[in-house]
């Protein structure tokens, strides 16, 4: 059996989900997501956890199996923390600002780029070069990260560009004089 799948996830207290098929909805403190599962899955509610059960053992069903409960464990630490990731912005002249729902950046290029957030989404400047994703929504979350670092992405040579907090950019040396 797959080792995530056949985890119980608990659900805290304040916290709601409500299965119609394989729709599942989770309400909590910070928020509510709503998912479509698999058809195959079945999710069962009992004694406050919430449990994936799998139709057979196939190789798809296996798959399946582990990815619903990491799903699932997904949304209910949503509802209840939230995810945040943090962008950092390094290069001369390179800056955010955020403005209503959006985000304004000065990248180096001719002109400055307007990111409008998506969705569930929220974006914050902590100080010029410290960008703020967050949200209830993890893949929401990484996806709009992403797309803000594949605006300028971190170049090897000198480093400037967008990059995840705490991540590492492997540098090339530049040209030698002969």
């Amino acid at each position: 059996m797959s080792r995530v799948g056949k985890q119980a996830i608990p659900i805290p207290n304040g916290v709601s989900v409500t299965i119609q098929g394989t729709r599942v909805k989770i309400k909590g403190p910070k928020g509510e997501i709503e998912r479509e599962i698999h058809p195959a899955m079945q999710v069962v509610q009992a004694d406050g956890e919430l449990s994936v059960k799998r139709p057979s053992d196939r190789r798809d069903h296996r798959a399946l199996h582990g990815l619903t409960g990491s799903l699932l464990a997904s949304m209910v630490k949503g509802v209840v923390d939230g995810f945040e990731k943090k962008l950092e912005i390094v290069g001369v002249g390179y800056r955010a600002e955020a403005t209503g729902k959006s985000l304004r950046l000065h990248l180096g290029y001719s002109h400055p780029i307007t990111y409008e957030a998506p969705e569930g989404v929220k974006l914050g400047v902590d100080s010029p070069t410290v960008v703020t994703v967050a949200g209830v929504d993890k893949e929401k979350v990484g996806q709009a990260a992403a797309e803000i670092r594949a605006l300028r992405p971190p170049e090897p040579y000198k480093g400037k560009g967008i990059r995840y907090q705490g991540e590492q950019v492997r540098r090339k040396a530049g040209k030698t004089a002969v």
